[in-house]
Parts: structure tokens; C-alpha cells; sequence
């Protein structure tokens, strides 16, 4: 079972872009994010012709969160993160898929930090950690994929001192993410690789893609189950560099079952 996350940063403008990804790799699980498109902007009819059931959470200009599912039809059992009725920002979806309960998460950018959007971040990946807890102690197969907006470590992040203020790498949320993995969920790209520098963002600006200037902040954690049967991990760098394509790239994990 080959499972990926995708930041697709606008779902409707990269359209061809994901079309043609999902036809070359052929993910039977996938996990986007930053749809950028209200629920009835959702392509349903262009993801269902591509072989694909989905289930999505849209939001007007920003975030939104889907899951596709190629062979199976996802089950959705939420629709937001627990924890702050108040929130009604598109972050967060889960469902049922094959037997797995599978998250699409797009976690909070936190920038400018410090401030107001530096602590809803905080107290974003604080909900995460205490709803994944109960994922995990619900003892059935769990998958968190997304794009959680955290450069995990320093070489999750190319050398350099140009994003020492940017929330994506503070100390704070740093640890946040490794209070979450430290569940015991297996980190899909670091099990796999964990020393090489492997990155699945890099910006429009000043030819960081061509420079490999880039950050991971797109991540696979799985449930014990799921991560003994961990047979590779990567990153599809190569979509970055297609015409038209969104600044990250997919990253993906196959599982034998």
C-alpha cells in the first residue's frame, strides 16, 4: 500500500499537476492540503475520472484538507481537529480507508512570531498531540499525514541563518513535534533516512528549488501496527520542478500489510 501527503497549494490551479502525479505513482491513499477552494469548488468529477473516491474539507481562498482513496470509499469520522469549538479554520480531516484511519492535517504556519498567530500554532499542535494519543491508544492502524509546518531538526532545513525567526523552526513547535512522534508513532521519512538532508518544500524565491534550498515540512507518522511494515519512504522531488507546480513536493511511504 503506497500512502502519500501532498501540499498542493491551490487544488483547482495545480489541477494538471495533481492529475498528472496521481497517473504516474498511483497512490492508493492520499492526503492533501491548501486546497484553497470552497466545498463546492472541490474537482470532484476530475479526481473521480483519475480513479479516485475522496472526501475533502474546503475553505474560501486558504487551507482545506482531502483525503483520496483509489479501490476504496473514504469514511469520514471528523471534520476538525477536537478541542476549540471555536475554531472553524480547514485544518483537519480524518477518515476511514481500507480498514486504516487516515488524518489530513495542515497545521498552522505561526508567522510573524512572536504574536497571536505564533500561539494558535501552539495551541493547534497541543490539540494534535492530545487527539493522536487517543488515536493511538484506540489500538486500531492510524496514519497522520500532512503538511505540519515544522522543520523538525536542522537538517530538516538547508544550511543557514536566513530563517532562525520563522516559526516553522522554533524551539517551541520543535518540540511540540517530537512530543507527538515520541507517542511512539514511526516517522516514515526519518525511519527510513535518518541522517540525509531530504526536503519537501522550497520557496518561489530567488531559485531555492534549483538551489535545493529547502525544508521538510511535510510529514507521514504511522501507528506501531503500520510502521513495522514500513518498506520505503521518499519524497517526489521531481513534481516540484514540473511547470505550474505548487512549492511542495509529495512525500510518500509504502506498506506491506
Amino acid at each position: 500500500m503506497r500512502i502519500a501527503t501532498f501540499n498542493i497549494n491551490n487544488i483547482n490551479k495545480r489541477l494538471p499537476n495533481l492529475l498528472a502525479w496521481l497517473d504516474d505513482t498511483r497512490p492508493d491513499i492520499v492526503a492533501l492540503q491548501e486546497l484553497k477552494a470552497k466545498d463546492a469548488d472541490f474537482p470532484v468529477e476530475a479526481v473521480e475520472a483519475a480513479g479516485y473516491k475522496a472526501v475533502w474539507q474546503g475553505q474560501k481562498s486558504w487551507n482545506g484538507v482531502a483525503l483520496l482513496a483509489r479501490g476504496s470509499e473514504p469514511v469520514v469520522t471528523r471534520r476538525s481537529l477536537p478541542g476549540d469549538d471555536d475554531d472553524d479554520q480547514a485544518r483537519y480531516i480524518e477518515a476511514a480507508i481500507a480498514g486504516i484511519v487516515v488524518a489530513s492535517i495542515y497545521a498552522p504556519n505561526g508567522n510573524p512570531q512572536p504574536g497571536p498567530k505564533f500561539d494558535y500554532k501552539l495551541a493547534w499542535m497541543k490539540r494534535l498531540i492530545a487527539h493522536a494519543a487517543e488515536l493511538k491508544a484506540a489500538g486500531v492502524p492510524v496514519v497522520l499525514a500532512g503538511d505540519f509546518n515544522v522543520a523538525p531538526t536542522e537538517i530538516d532545513i538547508y544550511p543557514t541563518r536566513s530563517w532562525d525567526d520563522d516559526a516553522l523552526v522554533q524551539p517551541a513547535p520543535r518540540r511540540s513535534f517530537r512530543r507527538l512522534v515520541d507517542q511512539g508513532w514511526t516517522d516514515v521519512v526519518r525511519q527510513v533516512f535518518p541522517d540525509q538532508r531530504i526536503y519537501s518544500f522550497w520557496t518561489y524565491w530567488r531559485g531555492r528549488f534549483s538551489r535545493d534550498h529547502g525544508l521538510l515540512l511535510d510529514h507521514i507518522l504511522l501507528s506501531p501496527d503500520l510502521g513495522e511494515g514500513l518498506a520505503g519512504a521518499g519524497v517526489d522531488r521531481d513534481v516540484r520542478g514540473k511547470e505550474g507546480a505548487s512549492d511542495h513536493a509529495p512525500v510518500w511511504a509504502l506498506i506491506e500489510r
